[in-house]
């Protein structure tokens, strides 16, 4: 019981810091005083400053979000920082339109390096916070998918690296799971950071330049140009390299019988056979 305690008093702790620091904004830029009216300009900041959930939330937050870097860039990279690492610390689904927003706000490179830094180390304060308040209580609520990955590490024991980078690359088991799990499976944090760091790379980089592209597009027309079609077919080849590397990798050295995959269970190399 003391576990939950604990853990409800960091939610609670984080929750207000985030709070904090998006209702007391910083002054606006000049040109965003002059278009609105004070109060309701206050008005659409409580109403807009908050987590998308669909693109055109995202894309008013994005145009908010700019106009304020024009003069609070530091701020703004805070409030970012924050958001995701709220997010991420506490297992809460919804990373891909934040790592969009990073393309948006920061441009694909620098965005990418954003969102790389930001999911790894949200997702290792996540283990930390797995390991130290509620490993008993995701046994109890989980046991038979924290049995079926207990099984698996452990035959995959010595190639633990690559066996963690197959389930980051595929959608075995969802990420914030495999972040909550991984103390159970005694997961070294080292090998737990980097196989974070690197194995969400592709998923970052599509999410990052597909939310800078979005950010440049103003109609219909943009959408079906040579110059993003040509985007996005590189983004897509870009992003399945890595992954045919690790399947070929996964075939001849990992064991992945009877892991789950998009919710069937069952052999693998069966599948293939069929």
């Amino acid at each position: 019981m003391r576990s939950i305690w604990g853990l409800v008093v960091v939610v609670s702790a984080a929750t207000f810091y985030l709070y904090l620091l998006s209702a007391f904004l910083p002054p606006a830029p000049p040109r965003v005083l002059q278009h609105e009216p004070h109060e309701e300009h206050e008005e659409e900041h409580e109403r807009r400053l908050r987590f998308p959930s669909d693109l055109d939330e995202l894309r008013e937050l994005a145009e908010l979000l700019k106009f304020y870097k024009q003069q609070h860039t530091g701020y703004v990279l805070l409030l970012y920082c924050s958001a995701y690492l709220y997010k991420q610390s506490f297992a809460i689904p919804g990373s891909s339109f934040l790592n969009m927003l990073a393309g948006a706000l920061f441009g694909p490179w620098y965005g990418l390096f954003i969102a790389c830094v930001l999911t790894t180390v949200g997702s290792t304060n996540c283990y930390l916070l797995s390991r130290t308040f509620g490993k008993r209580h995701i046994v109890r609520l989980f046991p038979e998918k924290v049995a079926i990955l207990q099984r698996k590490a452990e035959e995959n024991r010595s190639s633990l690296f690559f066996f963690l980078l197959f389930l980051r690359f595929f959608p075995m088991t969802p990420n914030w799971f495999l972040n909550i799990t991984s103390p159970i499976l005694n997961i070294p944090i080292p090998i737990f950071f980097f196989s974070v760091l690197i194995g969400l790379i592709p998923y970052n980089f599509i999410c990052v330049r597909t939310g800078a592209i979005l950010s440049e597009i103003t109609s219909l027309d943009d959408i079906f140009s040579w110059r993003t079609l040509l985007q996005l077919l590189l983004i897509a080849c870009v992003a399945l390299l890595p992954g045919t590397l690790i399947r070929r990798y996964s075939q001849k050295h990992l064991k992945l019988d009877g892991l789950d995959v998009n919710g069937h269970s069952g052999d693998l190399n069966d599948r293939k056979r069929r």
